[in-house]
C-alpha cells in the first residue's frame, strides 16, 4: 500500500464532511455487508465502484484488510489527516488497536475501477465491539 498525505489539520474538508464525522464517530459498520459475525470475528464485504464512497466508520478492535482488487481511493481521518492510497490486489495490512485507542475514517473510491477488499475485525481483549445499527 502506498499512502500519501494531501491535507491536513481538516484542510479542505466540506462542511457536510465535518457533520458527517460528527453524526457517525460512533458507527461501528467496517464494511458495507455484514458477511459473518462469530463470537471471535466479523468479516465484512466492500466493494466500491468508481467515485462511490464507503460513510464514516469506527474501528475499535483489532482489524486486518485484505485487498481483493488493484485501485486508488481517498481517505479523511479522525486526526483531521486526508490520504491517498493505492492499493494491490492481495495485499493485507493489520492494525492492532490497544484499549481506548480507535480509528476514525471514510473511504473514496477515487479510481477508474472497482475497489474491493475484505475487513476482518478480531473480538477479544482490549475494547468492546461497537454495537451495529
Amino acid at each position: 500500500m502506498i499512502s500519501t498525505v494531501v491535507a491536513e489539520n481538516f484542510e479542505r474538508w466540506s462542511e457536510p464532511l465535518h457533520k458527517e464525522f460528527a453524526e457517525l464517530a460512533h458507527s461501528g459498520r467496517a464494511g458495507q455487508t455484514l458477511v459473518r459475525e462469530t463470537g471471535t470475528l466479523r468479516v465484512w464485504e466492500t466493494r466500491l465502484a468508481p467515485g462511490e464512497r464507503l460513510p464514516v466508520h469506527r474501528h475499535v478492535l483489532d482489524y486486518f484488510w485484505i485487498a481483493l482488487t488493484d485501485g486508488h481511493a481517498r481517505q479523511h481521518a479522525g486526526d483531521g489527516s486526508s490520504r491517498e492510497v493505492t492499493f494491490v490486489r492481495g495485499q493485507t495490512l493489520y492494525f492492532p488497536l490497544a484499549e481506548g485507542r480507535h480509528h476514525l475514517h471514510d473511504l473514496k473510491n477515487i479510481g477508474e475501477a472497482e475497489l474491493a477488499f475484505l475487513v476482518i475485525e478480531e473480538k477479544g481483549p482490549g475494547n468492546a465491539p461497537l454495537p451495529l445499527d
